[in-house]
């Protein structure tokens, strides 16, 4: 059981802070450059490189340098969604 879905990040703009305590994820960037915050580090990603997220692991997808837009496989848990901090309102 997995899902796949196409995610687009706007320059200048940012995803939710969350975590989740069962569904994993990897994500792959498919254009542009990705800002990844990590509860202990900030990454970047650029086209065709992934990153695997665990259970448990803070983190945040962010476009600052043009649009971002990311593949995202992960397991079927798709309400296992905590917002620590959400810049939509959710």
């Amino acid at each position: 059981g997995y899902i796949g879905k196409i995610i687009h990040i706007k320059d200048g703009h940012r995803l939710s802070l969350q975590l989740h305590e069962k569904k994993e994820e990897t994500i792959l960037v498919l254009s542009g450059v990705l800002e990844l915050v990590l509860q202990n580090e900030t990454r970047i990603l650029k086209a065709n490189e992934s990153f695997h997220i665990t259970p448990g692991t803070i983190h945040r997808f962010c476009s600052k340098d043009g649009d971002c837009t990311l593949l995202e496989v992960s397991t079927k848990e798709l309400d296992d969604v905590i917002r620590l901090e959400d810049d939509y309102g959710r």
